[in-house]
């Protein structure tokens, strides 16, 4: 089996889990973007059965099912929340709400092993109608987060969505930087923020950063086709886009 899941923490939890269900099984790579997975399976034999999480490093994975073919089953793995299930459930298509829980893990690879024994390889693919439908209940409008609740000292506050300049990750963890340079520890991964958080006002620059419009200044041109990116406050570090996401990134821009 294949795992697509960018979060390295993710990758371990899930294997640690397929490891409890006693399900015969050998996991033949972990691979953490749309680019690299589409690379994967222009060169190897498919595998048996594929996780793959819907938001990656460099963009939703729905985008490797319209560059290459992958007649497998495939259960996602999921942090959006139920307005995603829906989907889910009218295209026969497995999901795992993240976090993996052990039972969820064990009913669905039960499902896949009874659906495999009545389905050819052609109905284990994604359909462009499938896909057009995921996509569009995955962007649709839904109520998104308006304050985040974030660990200050010993205590707990809330802190407004409009005054949050990005979120970013640091040392296994994932922190909140204020417009007004305060920074805050949040309980989330970025993948699981980037479903909480409007896709209009938000956008994931890259694994480790998702900023907010209003706090990204300059935009410049870069080595190998990519952007690079200032934001206020200024990070200690480079935030690069890859060359797979300028295209969408400039689009979100201009909206």
């Amino acid at each position: 089996m294949l795992i697509i899941e960018d979060e390295p923490f993710a990758q371990n939890e899930l294997k640690r889990l397929l490891q409890n269900t006693g399900y015969p099984h050998q996991v033949l790579a972990c691979i953490e973007s749309v680019e690299d997975a589409v690379e994967w399976f222009s060169t190897h034999d498919l595998p048996e059965l594929v996780f793959m999480d819907i938001q990656l490093a460099d963009g939703l994975s729905f985008e490797i099912f319209t560059r290459t073919t992958i007649n497998v089953p495939v259960i996602f793995t999921t942090a959006y929340d139920a307005y995603a299930i829906q989907a889910f459930k009218i295209n026969s298509i497995d999901y795992l709400l993240k976090p993996v829980e052990q039972q969820a893990l064990n009913n669905a690879l039960q499902k896949h092993e009874l659906l495999n024994k009545q389905r050819s390889p052609k109905e284990a693919s994604l359909s462009l109608e499938q896909l057009n439908s995921l996509l569009n209940v995955v962007q649709a409008s839904k109520e998104y987060k308006s304050k985040m609740l974030v660990k200050s000292g010993d205590q707990l506050k809330f802190i407004a969505l409009n005054e949050v300049a990005y979120f970013y990750s640091e040392d296994n963890e994932v922190l909140l930087m204020t417009q007004d340079k305060k920074r805050y520890v949040v309980d989330f991964s970025i993948d699981q923020l980037a479903g909480m958080v409007n896709p209009k006002l938000f956008f994931r620059l890259n694994r480790g950063y998702l900023a907010n419009k209003d706090s990204i200044v300059k935009v410049h041109k870069h080595f190998n086709s990519r952007l690079k990116i200032e934001l206020v406050p200024q990070p200690a570090e480079e935030v690069l886009i890859s060359r797979v996401k300028v295209s969408d990134f400039l689009e979100w821009m201009e909206l």
